[in-house]
């Protein structure tokens, strides 16, 4: 058995969706605020420098002198509207291609977006404080940079799309059926959860971070340190809190945050004394995100059934995840196996 531990043969096994079917409205309201924010900015870095920019300015390159030119509306309007193509493509990607290609509309709207706002601002800041578009500065490394970022961007988005998207699969109802381990078998549990508050949250604070970047790319604000580090950290914050991806194989248990699972938690079978699966409530765990308390560390993302694992020592761990009841019966009997082959 080499998919979730299921029991999908069982004549008459009801089923209800997982966190994968209902929809995932973080992930949603994040390309959303990422989509509306790239736009924005692509509109207003040439407007807000409007009164140091010439109209028309240079906007085409051959090699490093200009040879084209915008009128300073059109200059700021084109690549919104081109966003706005890249923004229906991905959303075409992410209706009709997800089982196929998970990731491509994630990696098409990070790509694009750094794409756009990378040229966007290297064409105000080449144009800025000239007096002819003629006289725009010359075009070199900026660009190698861009397209460098371009990539990096769409590698790693291609890479957290296809780790969390995708068509998704239909489970039996949690605890539908008992667990049996027969010997030498492989199996895998997989589960996971995400916040949609948290994610939206880091991709507020994180645009905020890229606007403040971008206007001291392109000459037109200072960097100020004091405003991008606190919004970067925390929309870095939010994003390693935002998700959670709990798997379960003969190695044991293994804890992903984030977008790519990283940095993750991992116990053995001889680590564990126990799991099971338990009802929690945020105020109960001290909040959303990684709380530490009373009943020990909880990786809370929303409200309900979470599983739990004792370890060894004592100490429990408990992480918000759907079909957190079969997670545990797996657990129990793997830890029951292991202590018999070890006597």
């Amino acid at each position: 058995m080499t998919d979730d531990v299921t029991d999908e043969g069982t004549a008459g096994t009801a089923e209800e969706p997982t966190a994968a079917e209902r929809p995932a409205r973080g992930a949603v309201w994040a390309a959303a605020a990422w989509s509306v924010g790239v736009a924005a900015l692509l509109i207003a870095l040439p407007l807000v420098a409007r009164h140091r920019l010439p109209d028309p300015l240079a906007t085409h390159w051959n090699g490093r002198e200009p040879d084209d030119s915008m009128s300073l509306t059109a200059a700021a309007l084109f690549p919104a509207a081109f966003w706005a193509v890249l923004v229906l493509t991905s959303v075409a990607l992410r209706r009709y291609w997800a089982g196929r290609s998970p990731g491509a509309a994630a990696a098409t709207l990070a790509a694009g977006g750094v794409l756009l706002t990378g040229a966007q601002t290297s064409i105000v800041h080449a144009n800025l404080d000239r007096a002819r578009w003629q006289d725009a500065a010359p075009m070199g490394v900026e660009v190698v940079l861009i397209l460098l970022a371009t990539g990096l961007a769409g590698l790693l988005a291609w890479l957290a799309g296809r780790r969390y998207g995708g068509r998704p699969e239909r489970r039996p109802v949690a605890g539908a059926a008992p667990l049996d381990l027969p010997p030498g078998e492989r199996f895998v549990w997989l589960s996971r959860a995400a916040n949609p508050w948290l994610q939206l949250t880091a991709a507020v604070f994180g645009l905020v971070t890229v606007a403040g970047v971008v206007a001291a790319a392109s000459g037109v604000a200072e960097l100020d340190w004091a405003l991008v580090v606190p919004f970067a950290v925390v929309a870095l914050a939010s994003l390693g809190c935002s998700s959670v991806r709990a798997r379960v194989t003969a190695r044991g248990l293994t804890v992903g945050f984030g977008p790519f699972g990283r940095p993750a938690r991992h116990w053995s079978p001889t680590e564990l004394e126990s799991a099971r699966a338990e009802r929690r409530t945020a105020a109960q765990a001290g909040g959303w995100g990684y709380r530490i308390n009373g009943l020990g560390t909880t990786v809370m993302l929303r409200g309900g059934v979470c599983l739990v694992v004792r370890t060894r020592r004592g100490a429990d761990f408990a992480v918000s995840v759907d079909d957190a009841e079969r997670g545990a019966a797996l657990l129990n009997a793997l830890i029951a196996r292991t202590r018999e082959s070890t006597g």
